[in-house]
């Protein structure tokens, strides 16, 4: 597919030039969009690569900013509300009857980056550290403001990855559901399209082949997590989290019960799955991870 070179990102800046920039990209129907850019390597709809672009060109990191990372549907709103109760827990104890979470959407506590418009950058509040914020965002780490990335930056990221299956499931399930499509797509179709690395933003192998190799480079700054092993191992991985924030845990907290852990979804299309597994371990070979 052949297209014109992309305009530079300072001459993004309103919606005449996005479209001209739209049309200089490689199109493909979209998974859950009628149709799906590429950027920069990623796929993704209109919507959010306007985004992306907005947080490469305007985002300023503030010293201890927070960011969630995760390819969608790969225990996004989970993982929100386990940060934001770690780091609020000395305001906010997580058997408080009046806790934020209890009374707010994890949405509403820790905003997607993507969905925020530049004005809004300075004013999320959700850490008692003013210096620091939560955001939670899909972007590959490829895309992320270098000023975020940079080692000598103190910004923390946590990347979660889930079970390529279990993703594909819960991904194809949910834009059918959300109706975020033109019409609803069928599994083989959405199945093509995952495979090919057009879902937004994929190839998903990519995006966590991308931050597992800057979790070996920085891990001081770069956490690489696993849905399966959160599941399955809550109190080592809290206090991995804890960590990596420099808020450990003290023993009475480790003794308490915190949080509650949802379960994987079932995956019987072995076919399916059996093409999903050859991917990945092409995708991830010699590169010292596994899933």
């Amino acid at each position: 597919m052949e297209s014109k070179p992309a305009q530079p990102l300072e001459q993004v800046d309103d919606n005449k030039e996005f479209e001209d920039l739209l049309s200089s990209l490689p199109r493909e129907k979209g998974f859950m969009s009628s149709s799906s850019y590429q950027y920069q390597g990623f796929w993704y709809p209109p919507s959010l690569l306007q985004g992306v672009i907005n947080c490469q060109k305007h985002l300023k990191p503030l010293e201890n900013d927070i960011f969630i990372v995760t390819a969608p549907k790969s225990g996004t709103t989970w993982m929100k509300g386990i940060i934001y109760a770690l780091m609020n827990r000395e305001a906010h104890p997580p058997h408080t009857p009046h806790h934020p979470l209890l009374n707010n959407a994890p949405r509403d506590l820790v905003p997607f980056l993507e969905v925020l418009s530049p004005s809004e950058y300075d004013s999320v509040c959700n850490s008692p550290d003013r210096n620091a914020r939560i955001f939670a965002t899909h972007i590959p780490v490829v895309s992320l403001p270098k000023s975020v990335t940079a080692s000598l930056s103190n910004c923390k990221i946590v990347y979660m990855c889930r079970d390529i299956k279990d993703n594909f499931v819960s991904l194809f399930h949910f834009g059918n559901k959300a109706n975020l499509g033109s019409s609803p797509i069928s599994l083989e179709d959405a199945f093509n399209l995952y495979c090919k690395g057009v879902s937004a933003p994929g190839p998903v192998w990519d995006q966590i082949l991308g931050y597992w190799i800057e979790s070996q480079k920085n891990p001081h700054k770069v956490l690489f997590m696993r849905y399966e092993e959160m599941k399955d191992e809550p109190k080592l991985q809290l206090r991995r989290l804890a960590k990596l924030f420099e808020i450990p845990f003290s023993l009475e907290e480790e003794n308490s019960g915190l949080f509650i852990f949802p379960e994987r979804c079932g995956w019987r299309l072995e076919k399916l799955a059996s093409r999903l597994d050859e991917i990945t371990e092409e995708k991830f070979r010699g590169s010292g991870l596994s899933l």
